[in-house]
């Protein structure tokens, strides 16, 4: 029994030790440059809106945050290594829905982490409309009549995405699923090439990020039928959103959000997203965002998480029901 009480009493006492030197841990973070992963290529929304807000924090913190981006495979590549990271707060990564729901619900067997399993959600730092659009030589003006001659013309149609198996692929499935209508993806390497073949007329439909048809929208060489954002945008206020044309299920923006390995304590986190919070009321934060058609997040750990999870359920859904494959 003296065994067990002096086993016990050890346990306790080193318990007792790991919770102070993670308190002190906290207490005394950031005292040294923090390192933040974005999965993608410089240049893209992820790495403008990752270095913009961050740039922000660093001042609130007292220590730079250092963008470093790690791209290929969807995103994969770098959130495999985010994922491996220590879990002291000093290793971040940018979480996207691609990186955190499609690429599992494509990748189920291969995928070198768990989108679910191996990350401490921060924060959402902000949400980004996406949209569907036409050339402007479909013979549809508005998203009544866009959806009119798709049912009168099953399989005549083809849109374009950024990729097989990416976001605006599964939402252009998601469209087809909830609308009831048979349209053909042609899958592309990027939104780049998709809005240009869009504009060129070699597709008809293009399901995109706002931000990468904007300037096309507003030259008039793409016609926006529905946005999925909360509410109809200033520049294009004649476009609806998808739940007031019926259909709420399609309203679903993409997001940008800050990711600690887990593991990492509360305190770190909390930390980290009060910094973000501080970071997403500057006025010069919110106006980049809004000329990126993003607006502003700041959301908590615990409803971050939440979104994760519904669009983790929402890819797999999709995914199943319309038999997407990578190969």
């Amino acid at each position: 029994m003296k065994i067990k009480a002096r086993t016990l009493a050890s346990a306790i006492a080193l318990a007792t030790g790991l919770a102070a030197t993670s308190v002190a841990a906290a207490a005394d973070f950031p005292s040294k440059p923090i390192r933040v992963i974005v999965p993608f290529a410089p240049g893209g929304s992820t790495d403008i809106i990752a270095r913009l807000v961050t740039q922000r924090m660093s001042q609130e913190l007292g220590q730079p945050m250092v963008v470093e981006n790690k791209g290929g495979a969807g995103g994969a590549i770098g959130a495999a290594e985010a994922a491996r990271a220590e879990p002291d707060g000093y290793t971040l990564s940018i979480a996207t829905v691609s990186t955190m729901a499609v690429n599992s619900a494509c990748r189920p067997k291969d995928l070198p982490y768990d989108p679910i399993k191996d990350f401490q959600p921060v924060t959402n730092f902000a949400n980004t409309a996406n949209v569907v659009s036409v050339n402007p030589k479909f013979p549809a003006k508005d998203f009544k009549g866009f959806l009119e001659e798709l049912k009168k013309n099953p399989g005549k149609y083809s849109y374009g995405s950024s990729g097989t198996c990416g976001v605006l692929h599964l939402m252009g499935e998601s469209f087809k699923i909830a609308t009831g209508t048979d349209i053909v993806h042609v899958p592309y390497k990027g939104s780049g090439p998709a809005v240009a073949d869009a504009v060129g007329g070699q597709i008809e439909i293009l399901f995109d990020n706002l931000p990468s048809s904007m300037p096309q929208i507003q030259a008039g060489k793409l016609r926006a039928m529905a946005i999925a954002w909360p509410e109809r945008i200033d520049t294009i206020k004649d476009v609806p959103t998808f739940k007031e044309a019926g259909y709420p299920q399609l309203n679903q923006p993409v997001w940008y959000g800050l990711l600690a390995p887990k593991g990492t304590p509360m305190d770190i986190v909390n930390k980290l997203r009060d910094a973000a919070v501080v970071a997403l009321k500057d006025p010069k934060v919110i106006k980049v965002l809004d000329e990126q058609g993003s607006a502003p997040s700041g959301n908590t750990p615990e409803e971050f998480a939440k979104e994760i999870q519904e669009q983790y359920d929402w890819a797999k859904d999709i995914v199943k029901k319309s038999n997407i494959t990578l190969n």
